[in-house]
């Protein structure tokens, strides 16, 4: 699988202490990581369930849903190790990671959920699809499917290629102007695309759209059915 080299780079131990890995992820830190948990949670997260972060890079969310969930409930995917690293042993305070065995952190480009031997009742993947190709993401869904419970919930953000948009041509999103592209990172998508994504698989899906994200990505929510 292909991706970007960018998420590929192994940052180092000096990178790390002056704060990189928290702008390498395009930084908002405490911005998106309440965002994502405050949407969540009112979608109907409990402490008690078990909760897949897709693309969690160095816990940016990761540290709130680990700090809100019981103990061993946080699984994090991520294809950066030097993400996960520092997320784990620069982000998490002792008493997180006592909540988080680092077993639950999982460097893997081939979307292989089904590693962690469980079955999930939520996940989300903010700002993972924007920097996918269509086949990627419908891999992505066709191992979601494996190891989410039926009636389970998957959120992912994107952003949005408007009807009548030409295909052929770049978007700036508004707000933060951030221009996507039909055929490169950054990608926008029309919901047709996430429709046939998930012919024959399991999904149901919504089209949330707005929830308040400061780059202007629209937000989806799968269901398994």
């Amino acid at each position: 699988m292909k991706i970007n080299d960018y998420y590929r780079r192994r940052l180092t131990e000096n990178e790390v202490s002056e704060g990189l890995h928290r702008s390498f992820i395009g930084g908002m830190w405490d911005e998106l990581g309440k965002l994502q948990i405050d949407f969540v949670r009112a979608e109907g997260l409990q402490a008690g369930m078990n909760f897949l972060d897709v693309g969690c890079g160095p816990l940016r969310g990761g540290v709130r849903f680990i700090d809100f969930l019981d103990a061993g409930n946080y699984y994090g995917v991520d294809i950066n190790q030097s993400l996960l690293d520092a997320g784990y042993e620069r982000e998490l305070s002792p008493a997180l990671r006592a909540k988080t065995p680092r077993k639950n952190l999982l460097c893997d480009e081939h979307f292989g959920f089904s590693r962690f031997g469980r079955t999930f009742d939520y996940a989300v993947a903010q700002s993972v699809f924007s920097h996918l190709p269509l086949n990627h993401i419908r891999l992505c869904l066709i191992e979601l499917g494996k190891c989410m419970r039926s009636g389970g919930k998957f959120y992912a953000t994107f952003f949005e290629s408007p009807a009548g948009h030409p295909l052929d041509q770049p978007l700036v999103q508004q707000p933060g102007g951030v221009t996507t592209y039909a055929d490169q990172d950054p990608y926008h998508y029309k919901l047709a695309d996430f429709s046939w994504c998930i012919g024959e698989l399991p999904w149901q899906i919504h089209y949330v759209g707005e929830w308040n994200h400061p780059r202007a990505q629209k937000m989806l929510r799968f269901t398994r059915k």
